[in-house]
């Protein structure tokens, strides 16, 4: 079946001119409208808080090739947002990979990077899966993919973002996409794409024209979860009924607000999503390389953390660029802390 007959045969298609065709979500999503969509987008440009973007840097971990090379198999690293390597069955996988500087169409305007990336796509060893959430910018960056066309074998990606790799030069026989529910399988590894609750454009004419995904990746007896990005909803429960419990779920925890609820997940929210699924262990993605948002850059880990803790759920915080064993996660340290600012330490001083 072709990319183009796979995509209008989904189910969950609105029965409309195929022209126009839109994919929607389980349940209808709370829009803002235009007026508030203008008074947010104006909040944006003259009164965003200071905070929200660091004062000092973010320490990353350096890695080379030699280095991953040489990594044990079920080897884990944060590149930055939501962008992870994965080390499985002897190849590398890579999540949503951004590299650019910034998650814009334009690479003179939009949010720019708080750090650089680890390590370089040229220096990246041969990858054998790019696995893509949904086509917005900060998951879906152009000049990523095409620096990582040569060295990958397969590009998973929900319905009609393949199109978009295909229109973008990527050989078809490289493609891989899948509606909800679908799986596949790579190297004896099984990758589902399963629900989310968010929505696709890039552009001002292409709202909801291509799917949005969450990943189940589902290597042998170890199973991990990656929530690209998702309100909450009843779906987490579903895919953790079908396909739980999970060793370890990368779930999103940033970019929120009461004003966008159904689209990004609050904290409790995400901690809800992690036991909806029945995880085990938590890594917050997400977070931590672009401002995207109006609350602080550092507040998702102050409260995510908060809230595992007090809950007695295991969390994991690496560095950007630091090793984890995805079977038995580390906790991490706390290394936003060494970020902060004078305004953001006062207000940490406020809340003690």
């Amino acid at each position: 079946m072709s990319i183009y007959q796979a995509k209008i045969n989904r189910d969950a298609l609105v029965s409309i001119p195929a022209k126009k065709q839109k994919f929607v979500n389980s349940l209808p999503l709370r829009e803002p409208g235009f007026w508030k969509s203008l008074r947010i987008a104006w909040k944006f440009l003259t009164n965003k808080p200071a905070n929200t973007v660091p004062a000092n840097s973010i320490p990353v971990l350096d890695l080379s090739r030699a280095q991953l090379l040489s990594a044990p198999d079920n080897t884990l690293y944060r590149l930055g947002h939501s962008t992870l390597l994965l080390k499985m069955q002897g190849a590398f996988w890579l999540t949503d990979p951004v590299f650019s500087e910034r998650a814009s169409p334009l690479q003179f305007v939009g949010p720019k990077r708080f750090h650089d990336a680890p390590i370089t796509i040229a220096e990246l060893p041969p990858i054998k899966g790019v696995i893509l959430s949904h086509d917005h910018y900060d998951h879906l960056d152009y000049a990523a993919i095409m620096q990582l066309a040569e060295k990958t074998e397969f590009f998973l990606t929900p319905l009609g973002v393949g199109d978009r790799l295909a229109a973008w030069g990527i050989p078809i026989q490289k493609i891989v996409q899948l509606d909800w529910w679908q799986s596949h399988t790579l190297s004896g590894i099984k990758f589902v794409a399963t629900p989310a609750q968010h929505f696709s454009g890039r552009g001002l004419g292409d709202r909801d024209s291509t799917l949005w995904a969450s990943w189940c990746i589902l290597n042998h007896d170890q199973k991990i979860f990656f929530s690209g990005d998702s309100g909450y909803f009843d779906g987490f429960k579903k895919i953790g009924e079908q396909y739980g419990p999970f060793d370890l779920t990368m779930i999103e925890t940033g970019a929120y607000d009461p004003q966008w609820p159904d689209v990004h997940m609050q904290p409790e929210e995400s901690i809800q999503a992690h036991l909806d699924l029945r995880g085990k262990r938590l890594l917050p993605i997400h977070n931590g390389t672009f401002d995207l948002a109006l609350h602080a850059w550092h507040e998702p880990f102050d409260r995510i953390v908060a809230l595992a803790t007090a809950q007695g759920l295991r969390i994991s915080t690496p560095r950007m660029g630091e090793a984890v064993d995805i079977a038995e996660a580390h906790t991490g340290q706390r290394w936003w802390l060494e970020s902060l600012g004078a305004e953001d330490l006062s207000l940490q001083a406020s809340r003690i």
